[in-house]
């Protein structure tokens, strides 16, 4: 099989982009700094241009949501939906297109890219369609002829920060639950992928989003910072780095503002002695591999039962060995670059730093490339075989790297799959009901699989970790509204005057 990036064949149109923001309805170029950004496959190719946003340019952005707030908000919640609804339509019609852009300018397969363009649209219309459920609840009172509602109205203006790794999906499983119930947003995507932002805010545009409800500003960290600290901001979600997520904490909370963010995932695929291996190996490198393991979901960790663990890495490494890597447009590609050479470095420096240890053992992987590759964003697949702790176990280094450990026992399995700051996602590989019972009741984390991999949300229930991974209310369902609204309770009696 080809292991070079090789010539694209069926790719995008390769002209350079244009980058705007979109400000109180109106798209304009910024007036800060040239972004230029690039195909991390071939890092010297430019698929975007702009300029980035400027401080003068938030403060018109949250004026503008503060001013449409009202207006929206009373709008009628089946009205916002329709909007919604026609952003999904668009995204739709777009998905091959705006899904290549995606593979393009962040890394992932075509497959992965169109894949997420159409996640979005599902999200979208899962929130448009919020308008057809409940918006409250009646309760019974205490006092004759009276009755309790509890009513859910929107937070105000939200600041909705993104990170890059999915440059639609998470941005629209933010904006969409904030617009549907009836917020206005200020959203500041990672200025690595802002092509896709764009295209995220053309669609709700072209659907008939009314101006100031929703502005895009394409900067960096400081702009995102302002952002979140403006006094016209009444609410802040944030996925990204713990280190960033814990500051954006402590912003908010001398703010008194609520906050809600997804951090870290250090995360750990358990495979117990009866498990399906086959099964097993499939789904563990999926979640280690997909996306270049640039996932808060993704695999990270494995730990192996003992009696299968031989025969279980050595299905398992044989099948990363094989992984096609290379360009993410070329179709039989399987696994494209990170997102820069930046984090390329990063992660290399860690592995390297890893194998000069003892107890770690590069059972695949490991050693950057010396072909065409060499000028990409590319890592091979890395499974690290690891005698004890390491930081290779602890340390989120969010690539393609794998570390594994082997245990005696279940007890011992969930032990260390549990062991570490982090609690976002897991998997347990087993056909056993009783572990399946025990991993339920003894993993701290936010979403749990059985017998499939650590990756995978879907738009109707709760997505969020525990530990360090995560702060404020879930994401995701009905969940969200937890974070998007606030509750209203409302004592209805009749006045006691003469019927007339």
């Amino acid at each position: 099989m080809p292991q070079s990036a090789g010539v694209l064949t069926d790719g995008p149109d390769r002209s350079v982009r244009s980058l705007r923001h979109l400000v109180a309805g109106e798209w304009r170029s910024g007036g800060g700094d040239e972004l230029v950004d690039v195909n991390p496959a071939r890092p010297r190719e430019t698929v975007a241009v702009g300029r980035l946003a400027q401080d003068r340019d938030l403060d018109q952005a949250v004026a503008a949501a503060r001013d449409a707030f009202p207006r929206w908000a009373a709008t009628p919640h089946h009205v916002r939906g329709r909007v919604l609804d026609g952003a999904a339509g668009i995204l739709d019609a777009h998905a091959e297109e705006w899904g290549t852009e995606l593979s393009w300018e962040e890394g992932k397969t075509r497959a992965e890219g169109i894949g997420e363009v159409r996640r979005a649209a599902e999200i979208l219309r899962y929130y448009a369609s919020e308008a057809s459920r409940p918006v409250g609840e009646v309760f019974a009172s205490p006092r004759p002829g009276e009755q309790i509602q509890v009513i859910h109205r929107p937070v105000g203006v939200v600041a909705v920060v993104t990170p890059f790794n999915f440059p639609v999906a998470i941005p629209a499983w933010k904006i969409a639950p904030a617009l549907g119930y009836g917020n206005t947003v200020v959203w500041k995507p990672a200025s690595l992928v802002p092509l896709l932002a764009v295209r995220l805010a053309e669609a709700l545009v072209g659907a008939g989003l009314p101006e100031g409800v929703l502005s895009l500003l394409i900067g960096g960290g400081a702009l995102g910072g302002r952002l979140v600290e403006h006094p016209g901001v009444d609410a802040v979600t944030f996925t990204g780095s713990t280190s960033v997520g814990r500051s954006l904490i402590a912003a908010c909370g001398r703010l008194a503002r609520p906050v809600q963010t997804e951090m870290g995932g250090k995360n750990a695929a358990v495979v117990l002695a009866d498990a399906d291996l086959g099964l097993a190996a499939d789904e563990v490198l999926a979640g280690a591999f997909r996306s270049a393991g640039q996932k808060c979901t993704a695999t990270s960790r494995l730990v192996v039962q003992e009696p299968v663990a031989d025969e279980f890495l050595a299905l398992l490494v044989k099948r990363a060995a094989a992984l096609q890597v290379g360009d993410p447009l070329e179709q039989a590609t399987e696994m494209g670059p990170v997102v820069s050479l930046d984090a390329r470095n990063e992660i290399q420096r860690a592995v390297d730093a890893g194998a000069s240890r003892a107890g770690v053992d590069l059972l695949t992987g490991g050693r950057p490339y010396d072909d065409d590759r060499t000028d990409g964003a590319f890592l091979a697949p890395t499974v690290v075989a690891l005698a004890g702790d390491d930081p290779l176990w602890r340390d989120e280094l969010f690539g393609p790297v794998l570390s594994v450990r082997r245990a005696p026992d279940v007890q011992e399995a969930f032990r260390l799959a549990d062991d570490g700051e982090f609690g976002l996602s897991a998997a347990v590989f087993t056909d056993d009901l009783r572990s399946v019972a025990a991993a339920t009741e003894q993993l701290d984390v936010g979403v749990l699989h059985i017998n499939s991999e650590t990756a995978g949300a879907d738009p109707h229930v709760p997505f969020g970790g525990s530990k360090q991974s995560a702060y404020g209310p879930k994401e995701q369902g009905r969940a969200a509204r937890e974070f998007f609204t606030r509750t209203k309770t409302v004592y209805v009696r009749p006045s006691q005057g003469r019927v007339q």
